[in-house]
């Protein structure tokens, strides 16, 4: 796409105007907004669809990866979860304006701090639409314009999404530019993006580990760090061996192409000979490839041995790491070690241990008997989510609206100097 320099400086003026708009626009005119969007969604379903096979089809022929397909397909299911998404955010309390505490101080002066925009959001993403969507309705809600920078594998189905969120816009009288789509792959226009100061006030990447790096080691503009998903499952000695299989197959399996799919199991060696069978005929089922230590695959002949970098590996496959241990020391080590903070789980019966796991295990989602694939926005009730935050400023897991704000003092005063 031939988009030049002076171009992008536009769709940052046109998303700096957008912004001065939204910071002050009224709920129900962002509620508005994004009921509309949702409605068009659905409506323009044949359109999306047939956007969507353009990348799909031009995917499959350079012989792009299972789960990776996976990211990128839309179907009818998936375009009206993504409308849902944008009804749960317009019904979701509205952030701005929030105020977070007030005070009153010996000489009168009333301070307080309140919620307000970040101002202009970039997002860099790979080949993932429903994040357009989503990223549009939690940036919108939380009076932010966004700028958007999809992956060429899914540009076709990134500008059919975008023309139906700006038709939205201008049919409720609120400007277009709240939202817009870079659509050239030239990586010096992505380069040139990530360095745009006087208009982007916040960057989040949305990928794999090599995306996400490249943006935080190039932006000059601050950057959200989303994270990568090497995800553990602990079945400690007293678990439920039963439960901890449904729960590995659900998290391994149910989706293998997102950052909160299990690719990691460690086992107590006292329930390694037990489990580790049971667990391999119920993966088996979905053609799942066990890498494991010795220990491991003493336990079960079809599992094969597991090299050093599987064990920080986040393989958007039907493959999973295998490392039996001698006991919760050992295992918090190991996850610690090899986690990407992203979610974490523990089966187990044992209260003790659990709230150890809670406490010790350095991640955004730590589990107790329940799946990694719950840490999501929609699951932890916020609608749509712009990410999985694997830092510590600021937003840490599923980022909803709140996180997508900033705070300011306010400050009341009745003739106050300072001596």
């Amino acid at each position: 796409m031939g988009l030049n320099m002076d171009e992008l400086k536009k769709i940052g003026i046109q998303a700096k105007e957008a912004e001065e708009v939204l910071r002050t626009l009224e709920r129900g005119r962002k509620d508005e907004v994004l009921k509309k969007a949702a409605e068009y969604l659905v409506r323009w379903e044949t359109t999306l669809l047939e956007a969507n096979e353009k990348d799909m089809e031009a995917a499959r022929e350079k012989g792009m990866a299972q789960g990776l397909l996976d990211r990128l397909a839309l179907n009818g299911t998936r375009i009206e979860s993504m409308a849902e998404g944008l009804l749960q955010v317009a019904a979701a309390e509205d952030p701005v304006g929030e105020v977070l505490h007030m005070n009153k101080r010996p000489n009168g002066l009333m301070i307080g701090r309140k919620r307000v925009p970040l101002g202009v959001v970039g997002i860099i993403y790979e080949a993932r639409p429903n994040v357009t969507a989503d990223a549009f309705g939690l940036c919108f809600k939380a009076g932010n314009a966004v700028i958007l920078k999809g992956g060429s594998d899914a540009l076709c189905s990134n500008r059919a999404i975008v023309a139906v969120l700006q038709k939205a816009l201008s049919d409720c009288g609120v400007c277009a530019g709240a939202v817009q789509l870079i659509e050239s792959q030239d990586r010096q226009v992505t380069a040139r993006f990530m360095k745009m100061n006087e208009y982007v006030d916040v960057l989040i990447p949305r990928g794999g580990a090599g995306l996400i790096r490249t943006v935080v080691q190039e932006s000059t503009v601050p950057v959200i760090e989303t994270g990568t998903g090497n995800c553990h499952i602990y079945v400690d000695a007293s678990a439920d061996l039963d439960m901890a299989a449904e729960i590995l197959l659900n998290a391994k399996t149910q989706r293998i192409g997102v950052c909160n799919a299990c690719e990691s199991l460690v086992v107590h060696e006292a329930v390694a000979d037990s489990f580790l069978p049971l667990a391999a005929a119920r993966l088996a089922e979905k053609n799942v490839e066990m890498r494991g230590d010795e220990k491991a695959m003493a336990a079960d002949k079809s599992i094969v041995p597991a090299q050093e970098e599987d064990w920080g590996k986040e393989y958007l496959d039907y493959i999973l790491s295998v490392k039996v241990v001698r006991n919760i020391d050992e295992a918090i080590a190991h996850i610690n070690r090899y986690n990407t903070g992203h979610s974490e789980a523990i089966v187990t019966k044992d209260y003790e241990n659990a709230q150890r796991f809670l406490d010790e295990i350095d991640a955004a989602a730590v589990y107790v008997n329940a799946s990694t694939r719950f840490t999501d926005g929609g699951e932890f009730g916020f609608g749509a989510e712009i990410g999985i935050s694997t830092q510590k400023l600021h937003a840490r897991g599923p980022m909803g609206l709140k996180e997508l704000t900033t705070a300011k003092y306010i400050i009341y005063g009745n003739g106050q100097v300072r001596a």
